[in-house]
Parts: structure tokens; sequence; C-alpha cells
């Protein structure tokens, strides 16, 4: 386009004088309105001159640039729409991947809760089980030691009823049959349950 200028500058120098100097040759005929012929005449020569070598220098290059330019921009324009696309599908995938992380999260969740549920449960149980075998030993050994501070009771009755009955009736029958007579009566009395 430079050099296309360049050339076309001193056609310019060489006419503007050449139609300046064919109108000051000539007196003015008619004023501002009449038509001067003979710079009418260079002036179009000059106008397809320059219109032929703009054609064939500038207008070509021009419209190629301008072609080249537009195409230019209808790829980029191109090239956007796809990466706005792309950009949208990858934005979209990013939100159903966080969907499923989110509901993967609230399945956990609620698996934790669930197991934590399960866990406490079986502890409770555990813990009733335990309380009720312990409850149960200490009933069976509350009731051993019952029976036998029962035993021992009795035994002690009938050692101490045997004495006192032995100092009441002074020796007048025998210890074992004493005792063989006491253990019958108590035998046949029914002893009270204590309350535990």
């Amino acid at each position: 386009m430079r050099t296309l200028l360049l050339r076309l500058t001193p056609l310019f120098f060489i006419a503007s004088p050449l139609l300046a100097q064919e109108g000051a040759h000539e007196a003015p005929r008619g004023g501002l309105l009449s038509p001067n012929t003979g710079l009418m005449f260079w002036t179009v020569i000059v106008f397809v001159v320059l219109w032929l070598i703009l054609t064939k220098f500038a207008f070509k290059p021009l419209t190629a640039a301008v072609r080249a330019r537009e195409q230019a921009l209808e790829s980029a324009i191109e090239e956007a729409r796809r990466d706005r696309e792309e950009a949208a599908r990858v934005l979209a995938e990013h939100r159903r991947q966080l969907e499923g992380a989110r509901d993967e999260v609230q399945r956990l969740i609620v698996e934790g809760r669930q197991a934590g549920e399960r866990v406490r449960a079986e502890i409770l149980e555990k813990a009733h089980a335990e309380q009720r075998a312990l409850l149960e030993r200490a009933q069976r050994e509350i009731g051993a030691e019952r029976d036998r501070a029962i035993n021992e009771l009795r035994a002690e009755a009938v050692d101490l009823a045997i004495r006192g009955a032995s100092k009441v009736i002074e020796r007048n029958l025998d210890d074992k049959t004493n005792r063989a007579l006491v253990e019958e009566f108590l035998a046949s009395v029914t002893p009270r349950s204590p309350s535990v």
C-alpha cells in the first residue's frame, strides 16, 4: 500500500500543474457554474488513470486484506463459539460431578448414621445382657448366701435350743435324741423367705 502511494504521488504532482496551467491560460468565461471542458477532460483522464492504477495495485490487495480479516474474524468467532460450547459442556459435567459428590456424601452420612445407630443398639443390647447376667449371678449368689446363712442359723438355733433344753431338762435325755427332736421340729416349720 505504501509503495502504491509512493508510485502515485508523482502523477499527482505532474497532473496538478498541468491542470493549473491550462486553466490559467484561459480566461474565465462564465463564472463558477459554467463548465470548463479542458479542466473537465483532464480531471476525467486523471480520475480514470488513478482508478485503473488503484484497481490494479490497491483495490485487490485491500479487498484481499479485508477478506482475510473477515475470514480471521469469522474463524475467531467460530472458535470462540466452540470454546463457549466446550466451556458450557465442561461446566455441565462439573456440575453433574458435584451433584454426584453431594449425593455420595449424603449417602455416606446416612450410612454413617445407620451404622452408628446399629453400633449403639448393639452396645445397649450387650450392656443389657451383661446387666441381666450380673443380676442373675448376684441373685444366685444372694440365694446361695441366704441358704447358707439359713442353714448356719438353723444349726446354731439347734445348738442353742439343745443347750437351752439341756439346761432346762438337766440332762434327762441324751444329746443325740435331743438333737433329732429339735431338727424334726425345725423341719416342720416352713421358713419365711427373706426379702431381696
